[in-house]
């Protein structure tokens, strides 16, 4: 008998459920006695035990199926370690449902938080295997996170939908893209979009250069001009300031995010109307893109080969196209970030996109 787990944490994304499918379509194929157990809302229902024995009948049909079956929830890494409200102890709680129900592996789905938990558990000696989810594609050691490119997709949408209200209203138009820390998101879909300026936390901007690049439009006949904004980007002045400074900095100018920021400043330099559109979280939800099925399907069967190969301890990667374990010691905490001097923002440099740079 082989008995998995599986729970999704963090934030959610739209391919969360194709994944798990995948992970659990490997090893009914292939495994004659199989238990698979779901905890929901993330690392809540390991710590409290709430959690069911799933069927087959769970699986079907969810491939196409955005957010998750089994729920999921935010638990900061670094409050793993305290106790809860009721002193229990959250480490051992996991520990203690997992070893209740004789799980021979638990598979976690999740981005970076949920990956230093993973590894966390890992040290304490359960068998664990990591699929990296994220919208941002931010998880080091994998070239892809499934989400991304349906998040991509998103953003796109809403960035070409901008451009026809844009252009008729001679308007300037900000786009502003998840992702805090980094801005894989914000690159892909400004590019792909056509934006004439993209803002990302790797390159911090500076407004003289934002107002040279929309006047060099107007000047050359061109009446409006499309931003990408990270929701991270972060100006060269703020870029020096300590956090605490920063924060409060923020709280005095009042500004909802970095893009009525950024709008404002426009429009006091250069007299143009300039509005905001804050897709949101519609950029996680919504039916997984067919890249992202795939993705998953593959990530998922390669799961259900290192745990039927007892191979644990490792994530799931996707590293130069090809689905590839890497250990969680060697990534877990650690962030993969956009090089400012990389080849695609020297190439979208080179047709005239601005970086604020």
């Amino acid at each position: 008998m082989l008995r998995i787990g599986l729970l999704t944490s963090g934030g959610d994304c739209q391919a969360l459920n194709a994944a798990m499918r995948g992970v659990v379509k490997g090893l009914s194929a292939n495994v004659p006695d199989l238990e698979v157990y779901g905890f929901f809302n993330g690392y809540h229902g390991l710590i409290y035990g709430d959690y069911r024995l799933l069927t087959s009948n769970d699986f079907s049909g969810i491939l196409t199926k955005g957010g998750t079956i089994l729920g999921s929830s935010r638990q900061p890494f670094k409050l793993m370690r305290e106790p809860d409200e009721n002193g229990l102890d959250k480490v051992e709680a996991m520990k203690s449902n997992y070893y209740k129900l004789n799980l021979n592996c638990l598979v976690i789905l999740g981005g970076n938080g949920t990956q230093k938990t993973a590894n966390l558990l890992r040290e304490e000696g359960l068998n664990i295997i990591h699929l990296p989810k994220t919208i941002d594609n931010d998880i080091y050691g994998t070239d892809m996170t499934f989400g991304f490119y349906s998040a991509v997709n998103i953003a796109c949408e809403a960035i070409d939908c901008i451009h026809t209200t844009a252009a008729s209203h001679n308007r300037v138009f900000i786009v502003e893209v998840m992702g805090h820390k980094v801005g894989w998101l914000t690159l892909y879909a400004g590019v792909a979009s056509g934006a004439d300026i993209i803002l990302l936390p790797e390159i911090p901007y500076d407004d003289d250069k934002i107002v040279e690049a929309i006047e060099a439009r107007h000047k050359a006949g061109k009446g409006f001009t499309i931003l990408a904004v990270a929701e991270g980007a972060i100006s060269k002045e703020d870029a020096k300031l300590s956090k605490k400074e920063l924060k409060k900095k923020q709280e005095k100018e009042g500004y909802p995010s970095v893009s009525y920021r950024i709008a404002k400043m426009i429009g006091d330099r250069t007299g143009a109307e300039a509005r905001v559109t804050v897709p949101g979280h519609t950029q996680r939800g919504g039916s997984p893109c067919p890249y992202d099925r795939a993705l998953c399907t593959r990530l998922g069967s390669a799961a259900a080969k290192a745990i039927m190969d007892q191979k644990y301890g490792n994530m799931v990667a996707i590293v130069d196209g090809e689905t590839k374990l890497v250990p969680l010691g060697e990534v877990a905490g650690k962030l993969k970030t956009v090089d400012p001097e990389c080849k695609m923002i020297k190439e979208a440099k080179r047709i005239g996109i601005s970086f604020g740079d």
